[in-house]
This record gives structure tokens, C-alpha cells and sequence, in this order.
């Protein structure tokens, strides 16, 4: 599920590196001459990590893919976790000299938190990675305003205070 809405643009590219090994993108992008274009991953990276999935758009067989699935929208206490685990996959596997893509519809927002998330882990603030992330990708990532105040609170106490609400 993704919330729209929101007014934001296709990206420009399928994904973009945001640090070394670790890139961000979608499933959909404009290509140079503005179409909208599927983003299809093929053998490009050693992990992906999905947050939306659609057929057709891989990555190719052999290719070791996590798919989690949680909303472009308020997240659960289990949800909330479930991304700080796609986050330390993400960073183990960088330590493992591994290439990593995590992806989303748009390549903004799930992306956004899993990819600020994990550079917070591998000793970002939380202000750098969420610069990062919207310096490499575009100004329009982590425009889910739910998920920089997830990202500021810190994921481990936002899951706290969610399970409060359940």
C-alpha cells in the first residue's frame, strides 16, 4: 500500500547510490526523455531489499531478495521492526562488501526510512542520513513527514510507543 498524494515527481533514475554499496530506488522512474519507465533490476546488485514488489520488475534469479512489507503510512509496532531488521541486513551485508538495493514504489518514503535507518546504524545522525538520502536520491525522498519523526524519535523507541497504542 502507498499513500498519494503527496505531489511528488517521478525520480530520474531507477535508483542512486546513497554511499558506497548501498543504493535507493523504485519501481518506476523518468527516463531522460520523460517517459515513465519500469524500473526492472536484473543481476545489478548482490541484495535487494522490497518494501512494494510488482511483477516483472525482478531482480533475476540467484539474486538474494527480501521482500517486507509495510505501508507508505503509519507503521505498526511489528512493522517498525521489521524495517530495523531490512536496515541491519542492509548494513551486514555492506560490511560484506556486498552491492544492496532498497526499493519502493516511487523509491521516496519505505526506501527513505530503511536506507536513513541503516546509516544511522553505521554511525550517521540522524540530520546526515536524512540529508544523504535526499542529496543523492532527490529532494522529494522521506517526504513522509510519519517517517522523519520515526527517524528522529529513533525506530527502537517509535516501536515502543507504538505497541503502547495497540
Amino acid at each position: 500500500m502507498r499513500t498519494k498524494g503527496r505531489g511528488a515527481p517521478d525520480a530520474g533514475a531507477p535508483w542512486n547510490e546513497i554511499v558506497p554499496l548501498l543504493w535507493m530506488g523504485g519501481h518506476y522512474y523518468r527516463d531522460p526523455m520523460g517517459t515513465r519507465t519500469p524500473a526492472i533490476v536484473g543481476d545489478e546488485f548482490d541484495l535487494v531489499i522490497s518494501l512494494y514488489t510488482r511483477e516483472g520488475h525482478g531482480p533475476s534469479g540467484g539474486v538474494d531478495h527480501h521482500c517486507v512489507d509495510v505501508p507508505d503510512g503509519p507503521l505498526t509496532a511489528e512493522q517498525l521492526a521489521a524495517v530495523s531488521c531490512a536496515a541491519e541486513l542492509a548494513v551486514e551485508a555492506i560490511g560484506q562488501s556486498r552491492r544492496v538495493l532498497v526499493r519502493c514504489h516511487s523509491g521516496y518514503n519505505r526506501s527513505g526510512l530503511v536506507i536513513a535507518h541503516a546509516l544511522t546504524l553505521s554511525g550517521h545522525s540522524t540530520d546526515d542520513a536524512i540529508f544523504l538520502v535526499r542529496y543523492r536520491r532527490s529532494k522529494w525522498a522521506l517526504n513522509n513527514s510519519l517517517f522523519v519523526d520515526y527517524l528522529n524519535t529513533g525506530l527502537d523507541v517509535a516501536r515502543l510507543l507504538t505497541a503502547l497504542d495497540a
